[in-house]
C-alpha cells in the first residue's frame, strides 16, 4: 500500500467539481476584463531562478540534472516564466499584454496552513503599461472574482502599500542599509516578535533608534503620506507616494476602493516588485496567513534581455482561497449531480445506448449500466450519483414504444412514448403530465 507524498494531495470527484467551480469562477472575471489564457511548462532552467534570488533558491525548489543533463527544476511560480515568453515574442506582442492561468507549482518547504509543496493558483499579469490603471485593474480583477464567488467586503480586505516608499525612507536614514534584508525583515513583520523584527532591522544596516523609528513611519495614515515625504525630502518618495495615491484613486473609478487599506507594513518577500504591492487577508483574521498577493515588477523583462516593459500581476492561490470560501460559507457544495440516468431491463443495449446519446448531444449529463447491475442495483447507484431523473428502458415498455421517468427526487414516476422523448419531457416536473 503506498502512500501520498508529504505536501501532495487527492482531489476526489466531489471536491474536484467544487474546485473547478471556483477556478471558473476567477478565471471567467479575468476574461471578462479581456485577459487571454496561456499555456506553459512544468520544468525551466535552475538557473533561471538562481539569478534573480541566488544560489540558495535551489533548497527550496524541486531542482535536479535530467537525462540530458540539465539543471532543471520544476516551476515554483509563474511570473519568471511568462517573463520569459514575453521577451521571446516581444516586438510581435499587441500592448497591453494581458494573460491568465491556471496551473499546479512546486516548492520543497514545510507544509502548513494553506501551504502545500505542490498548489495550485492563478496567475493574472498585464505587461506594457506603467499607468496607475493597469495596477487598479489588477486590483479590481482580484476583488471581483472575489465577490463573484460570494464574499463582501465583511470577508476580505487587500492591504496595499508601495516598495518605492519603503527603500525611499531607507534610503533617506544616514547609514549604510541593506535595502534588499530591510524590506525582507518588513515583510517578516507580521511573523516574527517584534524583538526579532528590530533585531532584522538593524542587521540590515538600520541602528537601533533608526529602526524603531522606520517602523514608526510604516504606521503613517493614508491622509498624512505627505509627512513621509517631508520627512524623506526626495523626490523617489514623492513619486511613489503619488503613484500609490493615483492607484487607489483608480480603484475607485473601479469600484473596488472599499476593499483597499493602505498598509506599508506590506512589503512582498519576492525582489523582483518594484512599485505598488498588495496582499489579500482574511477580514476576520480566522485565516491566518495571507490569501494571496500580487504587484508590480517593471524591472524583470529588462533583467530577462528583453526591452523594458512595466508588468504587474496577482496570483491567488487556490488552498488559502479556499480557506477563506468555507470560513465565509461560500465554498461550492461539495457533490456532484447527474441529469438522467438510462436504467436497462433486459436486453435494451442499444436503444439505451441511442438514447443516451441523444441526450448527451443535448448537453446533459448521462450515464448507463456498464456493470450488469440488477435493476435495484441500478437505481442504487443513480442515487449514489444524485441523478435528477432515471429514464427506465424496459423490454415490456419498449413493445408498447414507451420509457418509464423517475423523479429520483419525489419518488413520482410517468410513462411516456419513446417517440416524444425528450421533447417537452425534458428534464421534466412530473406534475405537469400526471
Amino acid at each position: 500500500m503506498y502512500e501520498r507524498i508529504k505536501g501532495f494531495r487527492d482531489f476526489y470527484p466531489e471536491e474536484m467539481q467544487s474546485r473547478r467551480q471556483v477556478v471558473n469562477t476567477v478565471e471567467g472575471t479575468a476574461k471578462r476584463y479581456g485577459f487571454r489564457e496561456v499555456g506553459t511548462p512544468a520544468l525551466e532552467p535552475t538557473e533561471m531562478y538562481v539569478e534573480k534570488s541566488g544560489e540558495g533558491i535551489v533548497e527550496e525548489l524541486y531542482a535536479f540534472e535530467d537525462k540530458g543533463g540539465r539543471e532543471v527544476a520544476m516551476t515554483p511560480e509563474l511570473t519568471p516564466t511568462v517573463a520569459r515568453m514575453v521577451v521571446a515574442k516581444q516586438q510581435a506582442l499587441s500592448k497591453p499584454i494581458k494573460w491568465v492561468s491556471t496551473r499546479p507549482f512546486w516548492r520543497y518547504e514545510e507544509p502548513q496552513q494553506g501551504r502545500f509543496r505542490e498548489f495550485y493558483q492563478t496567475n493574472v499579469d498585464i505587461f506594457g503599461s506603467s499607468e496607475p490603471t493597469a495596477d487598479a485593474e489588477i486590483l479590481a480583477v482580484a476583488a471581483d472574482a472575489l465577490t463573484d464567488l460570494g464574499l463582501s467586503a465583511s470577508d476580505f480586505e487587500f492591504r496595499v502599500s508601495h516598495r518605492d516608499i519603503l527603500g525611499g525612507l531607507l534610503a533617506a536614514f544616514n547609514a549604510d542599509v541593506d535595502t534588499r534584508e530591510a524590506i525582507r525583515a518588513v515583510d517578516k513583520r507580521e511573523k516574527v516578535e517584534r524583538d526579532e523584527y528590530l533585531r532584522l532591522l538593524t542587521d540590515a544596516g538600520l541602528a537601533d533608534s533608526q529602526a524603531i523609528e522606520f517602523d514608526d513611519l510604516l504606521m503613517t495614515a493614508e491622509a498624512d503620506l505627505d509627512e513621509l515625504i517631508a520627512f524623506a525630502g526626495t523626490d523617489r518618495v514623492e513619486a511613489a507616494v503619488g503613484n500609490l495615491q493615483a492607484v487607489l484613486a483608480a480603484t475607485d473609478d473601479f469600484g473596488v476602493r472599499e476593499y483597499c487599506d493602505l498598509s506599508l507594513t506590506t512589503a512582498r518577500g519576492l525582489d523582483y516588485y518594484t512599485g505598488v504591492v498588495f496582499e489579500c487577508f482574511d477580514s476576520t483574521g480566522e485565516v491566518s496567513r495571507s490569501v494571496f498577493g500580487g504587484g508590480r515588477y517593471d524591472d524583470l523583462i529588462e533583467g530577462f534581455g528583453g526591452q523594458p516593459t512595466p508588468a504587474v500581476g496577482v496570483a491567488p492561490g487556490h488552498a488559502p482561497l479556499s480557506l477563506l470560501c468555507r470560513r465565509a460559507g461560500v465554498w461550492p457544495e461539495e457533490a456532484f449531480t447527474t441529469d438522467y440516468y438510462v436504467l436497462t431491463v433486459g436486453d435494451v443495449r442499444a436503444e439505451a445506448a441511442s438514447l443516451a446519446r441523444t441526450l448527451r448531444s443535448e448537453g446533459h449529463v448521462v450515464e448507463t449500466d456498464v456493470a450488469g447491475r440488477s435493476f435495484s442495483a441500478q437505481l442504487d447507484y443513480a442515487d449514489s450519483i444524485n441523478a435528477e431523473t432515471v429514464v427506465i428502458v424496459g423490454e415490456r415498455d419498449l413493445e408498447d414504444d414507451e420509457l418509464t421517468l423517475k423523479d429520483m427526487d419525489t419518488g413520482d414516476q410517468i410513462q411516456v412514448p419513446v417517440e416524444e422523448f425528450p421533447g417537452d419531457y425534458d428534464r421534466p416536473t412530473f406534475g405537469d403530465y400526471e
